[in-house]
């Protein structure tokens, strides 16, 4: 006797339509307009085209800042996420403006590999300030 031979099947694509309704969104849509800025929760969305700058800061995928506060071992730290280009202009612009505020030399923490910048303290208001004049 012969084996059997693979089995034969049918593809159909017609039931598709409804397994496509349950899948998640690919990715975030655009939050609509708002009358007002910043909206209550605090969003403010990009002022404009990206600035003509030798770095970027990408927002997150919930079109949020990547300004994140925390602490390691006691001291309070503040992360900046999600920078192209060059990280060590962007360090001295920030420098510059935190210091234009009267705040004393702050210690900071340039990583080019992850493109990170931690600075030392809770500057999350001051860097979301600064950015969003930035034009991020």
């Amino acid at each position: 006797q012969t084996p059997p031979g693979p089995p034969r099947y049918e593809e159909s694509t017609a039931e598709f339509g409804f397994v496509e309704r349950l899948l998640p969104p690919s990715r975030i849509p655009e939050p609509p307009p708002h009358p007002k800025y910043p909206t209550p929760s605090g969003w403010s969305p990009p002022a404009g085209p990206p600035p003509d700058l030798p770095y970027f800061v990408r927002r997150s995928r919930l079109h949020n800042l990547p300004v994140y506060l925390g602490q390691r071992q006691g001291r309070r730290l503040t992360a900046l996420r999600r920078i192209h280009g060059d990280i060590w202009a962007l360090e001295r612009d920030l420098r510059a403006f935190l210091g234009s505020l009267g705040v004393p030399e702050v210690q900071a923490q340039v990583n080019e590999v992850t493109g990170t910048l931690r600075l030392r303290g809770h500057w999350g208001p001051e860097v979301r300030r600064w950015l969003l004049q930035s034009g991020f």
